[in-house]
């Protein structure tokens, strides 16, 4: 049997299709990421590439989805790729060319799906692989996603965990590495108890062990419920903090009190997830929070504040742009080595203070070295200082590198002080 915090050792990295493409994602579209990221980040970290929601509707054409819908699906009642968007996938071969393609490269692949079993099937009473049950006798009905229809919840009933078996073993044979499972982390169909899809979390956990196939499994929608923390890290390796993140002030000030309340709760295989990176060209499908087919709205300094937190509080880095479309400013914020190193192979990460005008956190390097961010939380330049007593280490005068920069400086003995932008932080490496 697999055990789930031997892989996942450090925050994964990648790209996810959501941002750019919203449901609408095509083949193309996705091994064209793929050969991208291979091509240019790959050596920075990023390996993931994860095809988001809703890849088996055909007429999926941007992150609004059509309500009831005819979606593809197999014998078993087990959903299978949309072919007019995934022409590999014919002839029952589903995503395993794609994987393939991803896997040559030396990457690794992943897939969106939403809890539960589909409408579809419950609504045709159709077969469960490895059971005489039926999707009608398996499924819970009145438990339904709040903004999509494609499916119910499953009842803790005979022949609900051989659905989920039925699932991961599809996934396994296509050699799918990580699985986004959604309207899970918290869900809206009892406000009471916003994690009371526990049964089926623990169901997905128990099919993945036994599928034969290491896969990181990740839980969204958030916020996810802090007090379910022991849970979660039993049963996942990600699960997101926040509701969808978008490039906007507002969104990227409020994760600093949820990396706060998340920071203790942070460890090997076990990683809240801040949600993917906004950044370079997204909207391809959509008009979130601004045109379609946009640059992120994010500031430079709000994009190296994003970095620099995710980083320091050590979430997955999952990219949301069209990276064929990235800009070299684009490049320069997400292959810093320096920071990508912080969020890999960082240790002792916590938050030192926050106020509603500035926040700093500490780490100590890969080598045991001190590290220490800044950030100012306001619309105006400030500085921002420290003391080394807050960061629990000796006061001494420091040779001080700031990692964007790579600009150095002598600390003050007593602690380190920076101008900082508006909405901007300043990361040093304290030699």
């Amino acid at each position: 049997m697999l055990k789930k915090d031997t892989f996942a050792l450090t925050p994964p990295m990648g790209w996810n299709s959501w941002d750019c493409y919203g449901a609408a994602v095509n083949e193309e579209q996705l091994l064209g990421n793929a050969q991208y990221l291979a091509d240019n980040l790959k050596g920075y970290g990023y390996e993931y590439i994860t095809c988001d929601i809703q890849w088996y509707e055909p007429k999926a054409t941007s992150n609004f989805y059509n309500n009831y819908t005819e979606l593809c699906m197999d014998e078993y009642s087990r959903l299978i790729p949309a072919e007019n968007r995934f022409p590999s996938a014919a002839n029952g071969v589903g995503f395993r060319a794609i994987a393939d393609k991803i896997h040559a490269i030396g990457l690794k692949f992943g897939i969106h799906i939403m809890r539960g079993i589909p409408r579809q099937a419950v609504h045709g009473n159709t077969p469960v692989k490895g059971t005489d049950k039926t999707a009608r006798e398996i499924a819970q009905g009145f438990s339904v996603c709040a903004w999509n229809t494609d499916m119910y919840g499953l009842r803790t009933c005979e022949g609900a965990q051989a659905y989920y078996n039925s699932i991961f073993e599809l996934y396994a044979s296509w050699g799918v590495d990580l699985v986004k499972v959604d309207d899970i982390a918290n869900t809206e169909y009892k406000p009471h108890d916003p994690y009371s899809a526990r049964e089926e979390i623990e169901m997905i956990r128990k099919a993945i062990d036994n599928c034969g196939r290491a896969m990181v499994l990740s839980l969204s929608p958030g916020p996810a419920v802090v007090n379910e923390a022991f849970h979660l890290s039993q049963n996942a390796n990600m699960w997101r903090m926040t509701g969808d993140f978008w490039d906007c002030w507002d969104k990227l000030y409020a994760m600093f009190e949820r990396c706060e309340k998340w920071a203790p709760h942070v460890k090997t295989g076990c990683w809240p997830d801040c949600d993917m990176l906004p950044l370079g060209k997204i909207s391809k499908t959509c008009t979130c929070l601004g045109d379609r087919d946009r640059y992120t709205n994010f500031t430079p300094d709000e994009q190296r504040t994003m970095l620099t937190l995710w980083s320091m509080f050590r979430s997955p880095l999952i990219l949301g742009g069209e990276l064929r479309e990235n800009r070299p400013e684009d490049l320069e914020v997400i292959t810093n080595r320096d920071v990508l190193e912080i969020n890999q192979h960082s240790s002792g990460n916590r938050q030192l203070f926050r106020t509603r005008r500035d926040a700093a956190w500490y780490c100590r390097d890969k080598n045991g070295i001190s590290v220490v961010a800044l950030f100012n939380l306001t619309d105006e330049e400030k500085e921002v200082s420290v003391d080394f007593a807050v960061c629990g280490i000796e006061g001494s005068a420091y040779n001080a590198t700031e990692l964007w920069t790579k600009e150095a400086s002598v600390t003050e003995e007593s602690g380190i002080t920076a101008k900082v932008k508006a909405h901007g932080c300043a990361i040093f490496r304290l030699g």
